[in-house]
């Protein structure tokens, strides 16, 4: 039970945060605006996260602020950083009606180079890295993680962040099918000229979802990091899970509850992945760890393959909108 306790918890901090990415990917693209940039918003948004951490824990050595709480206010901090990067993406994408993907690229080839710039700036030693203080496991949820089998598994050596995780996930389905504004997204990644023909705004609700997108994938970005480490290394980044949450999305159908399902099973994945050395029955075997490492993104093209033919993406995905064509 010990060892289905570890990969279950473990699971969860892989997966959130590939949960919260492909949110941010499903708003953008359900607008109609691609969002090839998940990769550098989250690394602006850790990177933001990390630095408010960090001065806050500087700032408060003397009375410490409540960990849970001081995560809480990083994730803002974590979120906006990500929204204001992403209206260079909207600004490109829907006024400049510039390629998607080039703009997203820019965007992923900017965040180490200026954010490595930055660190060196304004951390003591002139290092890439932004290290604070991880306190922020929950060893036990009061009342819930007595619960028997349960409370281990889901309330025990967790993080506030796999609660608000899975809560945002319940609102960004509210959000998108239980309402006006949602209703009108996803026109607008449809057919905007129909929705345009009705009164709506296709460039605001464009500009919306983009950044929305920007403000889940900092987010994201600062639930990856908080998990694993204690510091954010702009030269290493987040290692690719801005594309694995595409990937996730692709996998999900753009649809939030198959996105859950696909986040928990590259979860698993990811987390096999990290801890191949530790998990019986795994680590007798004779397959090297490197194997184990790149499974996840073996596994990644090979469902990809599979399932790029029932693709059900937006239709105007990536299509700028010309008001004047019909």
């Amino acid at each position: 039970m010990n060892s289905i306790y570890f990969l279950v918890q473990h699971m969860f901090y892989f997966a959130m945060p590939l949960l919260i990415v492909a949110m941010a990917g499903l708003f953008s693209e359900r607008s109609g605006v691609i969002n090839i940039a998940l990769e550098g918003l989250m690394m602006f948004g850790a990177f933001g996260g990390a630095v408010f951490i960090a001065i806050m824990q500087a700032a408060t050595v003397n009375n410490p602020m409540n960990p849970s709480l001081l995560l809480i206010l990083a994730l803002f901090v974590a979120g906006a950083s990500g929204l204001l990067i992403s209206v260079l993406h909207a600004f490109a994408s829907i006024n400049m009606k510039a390629n998607q993907i080039i703009s997203g690229t820019a965007i992923n080839m900017l965040a180490p180079a200026l954010l490595g710039f930055t660190a060196r700036l304004i951390t003591v030693n002139s290092t890439d890295k932004i290290a604070f203080s991880n306190n922020f496991q929950i060893q036990s949820v009061p009342l819930l993680g007595n619960i028997p089998v349960i409370g281990p598994l889901f309330f025990q050596s967790a993080f506030v962040t796999t609660y608000l995780g899975i809560a945002g996930l319940f609102v960004a389905r509210f959000v998108l099918y239980k309402t006006r504004f949602g209703l009108r997204l996803r026109s607008c990644g449809e057919h905007p000229q129909a929705a345009d023909s009705v009164g709506i705004n296709v460039t605001k609700m464009r500009y919306a979802g983009v950044l929305i997108s920007g403000a889940l994938a900092g987010i994201g970005g600062l639930i990856f990091v908080i998990p694993v480490t204690a510091e954010f290394d702009t030269q290493q980044g987040v290692i690719g899970y801005g594309f694995l949450a595409l990937a996730v999305l692709i996998f999900g159908q753009w649809k939030p509850y198959r996105i859950l399902f696909a986040a928990f099973f590259f979860g698993i994945l990811q987390t096999i992945a990290a801890s191949s050395s530790v998990l019986p029955g795994i680590r007798d075997l004779p397959v090297n760890s490197y194997f184990y490492n790149a499974m996840p993104y073996i596994i990644t093209i090979i469902v990809l393959a599979i399932t790029s033919k029932k693709s059900q993406a937006p239709k105007a995905a990536g299509i700028p909108y010309d008001k004047g064509s019909r």
